[in-house]
């Protein structure tokens, strides 16, 4: 049988710029590139530029994880200079981290991945109170599950049939003879879909406060910008307090009565999807969501308020054994990307050392076919590695750390729906795996959520109002040379950043983001990246290569996020692109 090849371009739900070729025969793909079309280039940017305002720059990285480039850079800021943040400083960065995450978690798993198992024109044939009566069967005990709203919405999605446009459900693979779900779960997971977007809405607001606005909110190295006082209409004051008090209670809420019983609900029709999908069987994390270090975690003097897991590594899926986590085995292949080194292209750097020289040797726009036509060069994305091995990073890696260091609340969660599931641990390494993670993760994120608050405001009643560090703020307290980075659990995995300062100035930034790790490509060796892994693990299948729903299942159950980038879609496949639109 004669090999296919198929191009994905641009894979769309997501954040940035990603195709994907393939190569499949008889149903299965045999090879498969990760190829990030677009270039970053922010590492160059801040350079020589004054190191307290970098986080400025760095959120821009990407459009929706924003504040979390901003917290590891402030964070990595102040680990070479040598500012210490205060309590309360801390408590509302976890807040902002906690926020940001399930809010991301949310928004992934309704708004860009369910659409690859929910079919949405088979909800118009629900029927509501069964659909209600699903739902309970499931668990959910959401309040927007009414007779009343799954009517209003079945009626909403027939009329959009009717008028023959589909709106932002354009271009899915609905005749695709994988969906599963009976038309009753369709409904429900549509209905919820729509509340989704006025939740995320809600609860980010959490972020403008602290923040002053969202997207790109504002920080400040050495503390926050937001002054605290209950007593002060110029300050967040005990009515904006009052305010994120409802919205945590509401994300506690959604997740625990919504998300999560639906991720295990669709889990269970798809559970073949548990062995789907694989990638290296190697993880690290500094700890649970929202873990933050500046410098070593083993003795950074600046860390999260969250303590119950350690930072650690897992090699060859062995979960009875953590080994310690050391950050001088990061380093960065440029093998298969599109720059150059100046100690050669197949010897990797550390990210202290790194450098982000472009030399692109691709073909001409438009892409017809990249692959290993090139010299090997097929992307933008580095290709980091942790001690010479590939890693996954992100809610996979940080439940099954949290589940090897015994967290009793990860434990709970993961063994009960493993055996509603019927799966064993090691499964949680796949496509399903990585989306039940997520909503594993939600959970304890919204319980630490509603802790930081708390904390923040028995600090404020005890008059412990303090969110700034003055003492090194001034670039006569720094010395003339100075490096520092930080590590920040954020939704999609580890993310680093990385800088040296010289005479008050940025002499050299390197970040090295979840995706990264993620997507990168082949190294020196020819090891192909996680992505990657995933989509040639086991003769992963693709049915349709016209439609190919199995590898963007697998590819959007990573949440890509290439970095912030606008979209643009031919829909009719000109210019030698393939469209993909759902």
């Amino acid at each position: 049988m004669a090999t296919k090849q198929v191009v994905i371009d641009p894979l769309t739900r997501i954040e940035g710029h990603l195709r994907i070729e393939i190569e499949a025969e008889g149903g299965k793909i045999t090879n498969a590139w990760s190829e990030t079309t677009q270039f970053r280039g922010i590492e160059t940017i801040v350079k020589d530029r004054d190191p307290r305002d970098v986080w400025a720059f760095v959120q821009r990285i990407c459009g929706v994880c924003t504040s979390v480039h901003a917290i590891a850079s402030v964070t990595a800021v102040e680990n070479a200079i040598g500012s210490h943040v205060p309590e309360d400083a801390k408590l509302i960065r976890a807040l902002v981290l906690g926020s940001q995450e399930i809010q991301d978690h949310v928004i992934h798993f309704y708004h860009l991945h369910a659409l690859d198992f929910v079919n949405v024109p088979s909800a118009a044939k629900a029927d509501p109170q069964k659909t209600l009566e699903f739902a309970q069967q499931i668990g959910s005990k959401w309040r927007g599950n009414t007779l009343k709203r799954f009517t209003e919405v079945r009626d909403t999605v027939q009329a959009i049939l009717d008028s023959g446009q589909l709106s932002v459900f354009t271009g899915g693979y609905w005749d695709h003879p994988d969906y599963r779900l009976p038309p009753e779960a369709n409904l429900m997971c549509v209905a919820h879909y729509l509340d989704a977007l006025q939740f995320q809405r809600s609860m980010i607001r959490i972020n403008t406060v602290f923040g002053g606005k969202n997207p790109h909110p504002n920080f400040l190295v050495g503390g926050m910008a937001s002054s605290l006082d209950p007593n002060s209409s110029e300050s967040v004051n005990q009515v904006q307090l009052d305010q994120i008090n409802n919205w945590v209670e509401e994300t506690v809420e959604f997740v625990n009565d919504c998300y999560y019983p639906d991720v295990v609900a669709v889990a269970s029709v798809y559970k073949d999807y548990f062995d789907i999908g694989p990638s290296h069987p190697n993880y690290f994390a500094v700890g649970m969501a929202g873990a933050t270090f500046g410098g070593n975690p083993a003795d950074s003097k600046e860390s999260n308020p969250h303590t119950q897991v350690k930072p650690g590594v897992i090699l060859g899926g062995d979960l009875t054994k953590v080994h310690p986590f050391d950050p001088k085995l990061i380093a960065e292949y440029v093998s298969s990307a599109w720059y150059e080194y100046s100690v050669g292209a197949d010897k990797p750097l550390t990210p202290d050392k790194g450098e982000t020289e472009p030399k692109y040797t691709g073909p001409k726009l438009p892409y017809k076919w990249i692959g290993n036509e090139y010299g090997g060069k097929y992307t933008w994305c580095k290709a980091p590695r942790y001690g010479d091995k590939p890693m996954q990073v992100g809610p996979v890696a940080r439940v099954l750390l949290a589940y090897a260091q015994g967290h009793k609340r990860t434990k709970e969660i993961v063994d009960s729906a493993a055996a509603k599931l019927g799966i064993s641990l090691d499964k949680i390494n796949s496509t399903m795996g990585r989306t039940f993670a997520r909503a594993v993760e939600a959970v304890t994120s919204a319980d630490h959520l509603r802790e930081d608050f708390a904390a923040l405001q028995d600090n404020i009643l005890a008059g412990k109002i303090d969110v700034f560090d003055p003492s090194h703020w001034d670039p006569s307290t720094w010395p003339a040379e100075s490096s520092g980075y930080s590590f920040v659990e954020v939704a999609r995995g580890n993310l680093s950043h990385w800088v040296s300062v010289k005479n008050g100035k940025v002499d050299r930034y390197q970040a090295v983001v979840p995706t990264t790790w993620l997507a990168g490509g082949r190294d020196a060796s020819g090891t192909v990246g996680p992505y990657e892994q995933s989509l040639l693990y086991g003769g992963h299948p693709l049915v349709d290569p016209a439609q190919p729903l199995e590898p963007l299942r697998t590819i959007h159950s990573y949440d890509p996020c290439m970095s912030c980038a606008v979209h643009v879609l031919d829909p009719e496949g000109a210019n030698g692109l393939t469209a993909v639109a759902l």
